[in-house]
């Protein structure tokens, strides 16, 4: 089922998160806070709107020095109905695809929940201050990220991300 992101107040503080990646490093908030902008991404591996954009993320994220941008994904998808998005194939995407930054595995979803992510892909583009700059759709995101390095207001116009809901668990 396609939504699309929710609607955030610009400025919105970034949560607080401590979560294992797909290769057996645990990351927090804390571990990103050199680079003047910090890009969190709600993905996962099965969703074809996230594969439709995961060059685009790909080439954005090595496209900027760490100094600049740090970028995080996040996946919060339920892995027992959706076996694609385990963290043993998460972890095989990873080295596929090369990403070359943290792939994280959410699975109490309460870091989704925090940050009140719906979809994927759901984009959260922070600044230096780790205050909500860009929430939206990935084709504005590098002019979002330059505008966080040139000095620039947040831009007023924000698409919102459109992709497959976030799979929460079920209480049986």
């Amino acid at each position: 089922m396609a939504l699309t992101s929710h609607e955030l107040g610009l400025g919105t503080p970034c949560p607080s998160f401590t979560l294992p990646s797909v290769d057996g490093k645990t990351y927090s908030l804390s571990d990103f806070s050199q680079s003047k902008a910090l890009l969190v991404a709600f993905i996962c591996s099965h969703c074809p709107y996230v594969r439709a954009i995961e060059d685009d993320l790909l080439a954005l994220a090595h496209g900027f020095e760490k100094a600049d941008l740090q970028v995080v994904a996040i996946c919060s998808n339920d892995a027992e109905k959706y076996p694609e998005d385990a963290p043993g194939k998460l972890l095989l995407r990873w080295h596929e695809k090369n990403y070359g930054f943290p792939y994280l595995v959410d699975s109490s979803q309460d870091v989704a929940k925090a940050f009140d992510a719906a979809c994927t892909p759901d984009l959260f583009l922070y600044d230096a201050e780790r205050k909500l700059y860009y929430h939206g759709r990935v084709q504005e995101l590098e002019s979002a990220v330059v505008g966080i390095l040139t000095g620039k207001l947040a831009p007023e116009n924000q698409q919102h991300s459109i992709g497959c809901s976030i799979k929460w668990y079920t209480q049986s």
